[in-house]
């Protein structure tokens, strides 16, 4: 079953086209990545599937359970379970830990705090009053981002370049909730040029140029990725001739 479906999706911002007829299914209940060199529009596609500003007028369409969220806005599309992880995480001067973890949570509880802080290798006693501020390095607030997910228990999560800004001794929790997602039924989508991240997934797409390129096992898409995008010669400009794509529907 298909949590979520791309059907000729196209984006074309002062005349450069972002997004070129992109064609996706979203498997629910799997770990998806969407792979692809720097600048190839990924995070454009992420910010496309959550609705963001700027983002909104493309051709094609997008289907969440089936049904359309083309029209839908930010606030209607994550009341409906989809939820997107920014690269770079926000800072709210004045707001509590505790309180940000449980902002988008109905029933609200200092357990559940705990318990989204220690998915994300933080003791609780020494985060949950503490102020998501710039007193907090990016990665610190990335994992509690990551905790905030985690209790608002999303259907589908969106997480753009997560390893971004994150030490090698944190990495390992990020890896960790993003299985526990998984295991708990959540489907999620990577976005990133990370092999490591790759690796985390279970099915995978690679874009070029705001094309779809390749899709399917992630070691065969991490074999194209590392032969043909890495030494790239022209980013940007995928050569479908040479596509795993070429001849599929």
């Amino acid at each position: 079953m298909n949590i979520l479906e791309l059907k000729n999706v196209t984006l074309i911002k002062e005349g450069r086209s972002l997004l070129n007829d992109i064609t996706m299914d979203i498997w629910d209940g799997y770990v998806h990545a969407i792979v692809g060199p720097n600048g190839a529009g990924k995070s454009t596609l992420a910010h496309t599937i959550m609705g963001l500003g700027g983002y909104r007028d493309f051709s094609g369409d997008i289907l969440f359970k089936g049904k359309s969220i083309k029209n839908l806005s930010i606030d209607e599309r994550a009341r409906l379970g989809l939820t997107l992880v920014f690269q770079e995480p926000a800072r709210f001067e004045g707001l509590t830990v505790s309180k940000f973890v449980l902002a988008g949570v109905k029933e609200k509880s200092k357990s559940l705090v705990d318990k989204a802080l220690e998915m994300v290798g933080f003791d609780p006693s020494k985060y949950r009053e503490r102020s998501v501020d710039k007193t907090l390095s990016g990665g610190e607030r990335k994992r509690i981002e990551l905790a905030s997910v985690y209790a608002m228990h999303p259907e589908l999560v969106l997480m753009d370049e997560p390893d971004s800004g994150i030490d090698i001794d944190a990495i390992k929790y990020i890896f960790d909730i993003i299985q526990e997602f998984k295991k708990e039924g959540i489907s999620v989508i990577l976005v990133t040029h990370s092999p490591e991240v790759l690796k985390q997934s279970d099915h995978a797409f690679l874009i070029c140029g705001g094309q779809l390129v390749d899709k399917g096992e992630v070691g065969k898409v991490f074999e194209y990725f590392s032969g043909k995008c890495s030494p790239c010669k022209h980013v940007g400009k995928p050569d479908l001739e040479k596509s795993n794509l070429r001849g599929q529907q």
